[in-house]
């Protein structure tokens, strides 16, 4: 992923780590070496919702961020938080930063493991599955893409695959749309929608969400697509009457 800024130009990842971030990555790291080290290190520290509110393994919705079920897995979201948690790191400073990271992780647990309980009640879900583990710090990470697209909107991001551009207000719902589309079957898509939700509540709360999603705003954002479809349609008359007048000349 490519980002640019008003001022800062097209650039790859952020142009400092800060400190807290790169302790997250190290923590993790050190955390995955010990699932693979350790036997049934894994087992206490998942999430289990049934161990959780049956089992009395109320720790888990803490530690289940810190594991991770590949090493693709935990590379994927270390390059996120690298990329887009460095530059909310050095915005807001390390403790805000932190605190923010470890509530949206921690929200998000709490959501994966009290969610199959619902559905399993109204019948959706089997029993069963109240027996599944979910590993990963993607609520975190989640919560972390939110309020990097809250804190700059207007940002450019450029996918290098596929190579799309787009405004960083719109990365969530790519996301959540790649994940869909790609990700397979062993993904918890509960997990990162708890960490948006939990990111979104706390933006709230703190003034940090600027209303983006608010209905003046949605009207706003309206206006302004439709502003630039018909501009856009006006340039390309302008542009087909001039190749016209240039044939005529000719």
């Amino acid at each position: 992923m490519y980002g640019r800024g008003q001022q800062s130009g097209l650039g790859f990842g952020p142009p400092f780590t800060p400190p807290v971030v790169k302790q997250l990555l190290i923590a993790n790291g050190i955390v995955f070496l010990a699932q693979l080290l350790v036997p049934g290190f894994q087992d206490y520290l998942a999430i289990y919702p049934a161990a959780v509110w049956q089992g009395g393994y109320i720790w888990q919705p803490f530690t289940y961020m810190w594991l991770h079920g590949s090493p693709g897995h935990l590379l994927m979201n270390l390059f996120v938080l690298w990329m887009f948690g460095s530059q909310l790191a050095m915005a807001w400073g390390a403790k805000r930063f932190l605190r923010f990271y470890l509530v949206c992780g921690i929200g998000a647990g709490f959501i994966i493991a009290t969610v199959p309980y619902l559905a399993v009640s109204i019948g959706l879900s089997p029993a069963y599955t109240l027996g599944f583990a979910t590993v990963g710090a993607s609520g975190a990470i989640y919560g972390v893409l939110l309020a990097y697209s809250f804190t700059w909107p207007d940002r450019t991001i450029m996918l290098i695959f596929p190579p799309v551009a787009f405004r960083a207000i719109w990365l969530i719902p790519l996301m959540f749309f790649m994940t869909v589309l790609f990700g397979g079957g062993n993904i918890s898509h509960v997990g990162h929608l708890g960490g948006v939700i939990v990111a979104w509540l706390y933006m709230r709360r703190t003034g940090d969400a600027r209303n983006l999603f608010s209905i003046g705003q949605l009207k706003y954002r309206w206006r302004r697509h439709r502003m630039r479809q018909k501009l856009r349609a006006v340039q390309y008359e302008e542009f087909e009457r001039r190749r016209d007048d240039d044939r005529r000349i000719h």
